[in-house]
């Protein structure tokens, strides 16, 4: 992608279902669950790069003894530091005594049966280490500790916030982090006080009572409470102290969430092949979890999947299929080819389905998968071309004839190279501007100057920064006549409120179109009246409202749109003409269709917090209000 977004975040999740004596028997380690913990983990680095943190739970401890250890890291190698600091841990044990599975679970902290592990991108510029999971709730009551972790973001704080006020409580800040371990926690509290009356009427044994909560904690029903409100797309898991867990997904879909188990192992992660590959398991055998349902463990390691939220229109994330997830998973690989066969028709109508001047390649190296689903459709193209031009040639073609035909073949080139980032004193922002291009570097010698176009797909053009300060820049060094960005994501018009860090109106190449195209058409009072609606529309009840962003959008084609936005990352001194293609709404559906969360392409939000989020973003952006608007 030429804009790289950020994507919050990678889950991974284990639990062993056999003594830690198996492992170490079977694997040679009592390591086994961390060593798999970290290979999950560093197959969905792509998913988080400025924090990583763990958590460990061990079952049936010793009293006085730590059964929650945790480790967190917010620095540029987050996930090795975390584990580097972990093995410190276990390198300084005695050396005679780490094979004695007692001795190892008492003495060394990470021993245990359960572990999570997460990788954070920051948004914002909060990348605090308070801000990298897993969090900690702690209570000297096993059954009411609680470790959370999660890929989510909620669009309803400061109600969820004010909710946890009127319950009693004192948040310490307002956030989605706090706010969700508090209200998990306040109904976790809730179930324990009620099971601790009904077991109170058979024993004054507190002990004993202790050991029947832990056995029949009904995370279910504190699920189903504590989830009531939420609005927002997340994947969660929560471990508690006494060893029950649960992962819930919410119930559009919008977030991810795949697990696996076999007799060994329970496990859960963000994306499929990275179960795939740490556990070399079949792709038939890692499910999705159903949106709206929790898989929730006893301590035994006995799951179960129970529905807690309502049934809903699922509109998972197509992100997550065009640039998010990594593209070694099956399903998305072909999705993301079926999106570059399909933006292949739209290229050929830009290029009036002329190709012998043409030059395709892609931008690096996300866009990879896209750009052969191109190539297949234009090749499908020329093979109908060809079979015409055969068959006008007549019964008794000569061989010449025949291989002009046949010669004809598409320019597939791999023309930017992805070059190891450079170092730079120089302090100037005009002149780090020049050199932003430092990521890229071109192959030199294939295009013709005098008549060549050049064609480079790219995932999607979100901002346009690095196109006009980098990439056009570089290509423009080769003297194509033409350089065409195709783009097999839709234009990006909408903020996201759902885990994308792409929250801000302004930041959107598509809304500086539209703010252009206003000023050129004397229609910038416009502004004013989506305005006024916006806060008009914020008075209402959250059911009530709708996005009327969508009327200044409406104002103008996408062809309007996209031509500006062509105008304006062409860099002033480029000599080759620029055009932007984008794909087709419709097109994306057809090449993703279990994935129709569209909302930052259509503004068809699917929660009502949605819509609350992009009024009060147009509203922050008129009032000169950085913040993110939830």
């Amino acid at each position: 992608m030429s804009d790289p977004i950020k994507h919050e975040c990678g889950v991974s999740f284990i639990r062993l279902l056999k003594p830690l004596e198996f492992y170490n028997e079977k694997y040679g380690s009592h390591l086994y669950g961390l060593k798999k913990l970290q290979l999950l983990m560093a197959k969905q680095l792509n998913r988080g790069q400025d924090g990583a943190g763990i958590a460990t739970i061990k079952l049936n401890p010793e009293y006085g003894k730590r059964y929650v250890a945790r480790k967190r890291s917010n620095s540029k190698s987050a996930l090795v530091d975390v584990f580097e600091e972990v093995m410190k841990t276990y390198n300084n044990l005695d050396k005679d005594k780490v094979n004695d599975t007692a001795w190892i679970k008492k003495n060394f902290p990470y021993a245990g049966e359960l572990l999570l592990g997460h990788l954070r991108y920051a948004t914002h510029g909060k990348n605090s280490i308070e801000n990298i999971h897993p969090f900690f709730r702690q209570n000297n009551w096993m059954s009411r500790s609680l470790v959370l972790a999660g890929n989510y973001n909620l669009t309803n704080v400061d109600d969820l916030f004010d909710l946890l006020i009127n319950l009693g409580q004192h948040p310490k800040e307002i956030s989605d982090n706090v706010t969700v371990l508090e209200k998990i926690g306040h109904f976790l509290d809730e179930e324990n006080q009620k099971l601790f009356h009904e077991y109170r009427e058979e024993t004054e044994d507190n002990i004993e009572i202790a050991a029947k909560i832990k056995a029949n904690l009904d995370l279910g029903n504190v699920l189903t409470n504590a989830f009531r409100n939420l609005d927002g797309g997340f994947n969660m898991v929560g471990m508690v102290g006494d060893g029950n867990a649960f992962i819930i997904r919410d119930n559009q879909g919008i977030r991810p969430s795949f697990y696996y188990q076999d007799d060994e192992v329970f496990v859960v992660a963000s994306e499929r092949p990275a179960i795939m590959t740490a556990f070399n398991a079949k792709i038939g055998d890692v499910k999705e979890l159903t949106p709206g349902h929790a898989l929730i463990l006893n301590r035994q390691g006995e799951v179960r999947q129970q529905q807690i939220l309502p049934k809903a229109e699922l509109t998972s994330c197509s992100f997550e299929r065009i640039y998010f997830s990594r593209g070694s998973d099956k399903d998305i690989y072909e999705e993301r080819k079926e999106l570059g066969r399909r933006l292949a028709r739209v290229i050929l109508d830009k290029l009036d389905y002329d190709i012998r001047p043409v030059v395709f390649s892609y931008i690096p190296n996300t866009a990879a998968t896209s750009f052969y689903g191109v190539v297949d459709g234009v090749y499908k193209y020329i093979d109908r071309y060809k079979r015409e031009a055969i068959i006008k040639l007549g019964n008794n073609p000569t061989p010449e004839d025949l291989d002009k035909i046949l010669s004809i073949k598409i320019r597939r080139e791999k023309i930017l190279v992805k070059d190891a980032k450079m170092r730079t004193f120089i302090t100037q922002d005009k002149d780090r501007d020049s050199m932003v291009g430092d990521g890229y570097d071109v192959t030199y010698g294939i295009v013709d100057g005098q008549r060549d176009t050049l064609v480079v797909v790219d995932d999607s053009i979100v901002r346009g920064t690095t196109l006009k300060k980098s990439i056009l820049r570089i290509l423009d060094r080769l003297g194509p006549r033409k350089v065409v960005v195709a783009s097999s994501a839709p234009i990006i018009k909408y903020p996201d409120c759902y885990g994308i860090d792409m929250s801000r109106m302004n930041e959107f190449i598509a809304f500086k179109a539209v703010l252009k195209l206003l000023e050129r058409s004397n229609q910038m009072h416009k502004l004013d009246e989506v305005y006024k609606e916006c806060k008009r529309q914020l008075e209402l009840p959250l059911e009530e409202m709708r996005n009327a962003v969508k009327d200044l959008y409406a104002l103008f084609t996408d062809e309007e749109i996209t031509a500006e936005i062509a105008r304006l990352v062409t860099p002033s001194d480029m000599k080759a003409q620029v055009e932007i293609v984008y794909q087709k709404v419709d097109d994306l559906h057809k090449a993703c269709p279990n994935h129709t969360g569209d909302w930052y392409f259509t503004g068809n939000y699917p929660t009502p917090g949605g819509t609350r989020v992009v009024n009060k973003s147009f509203v922050y952006f008129m009032e000169g209000n950085n913040e993110r608007a939830y």
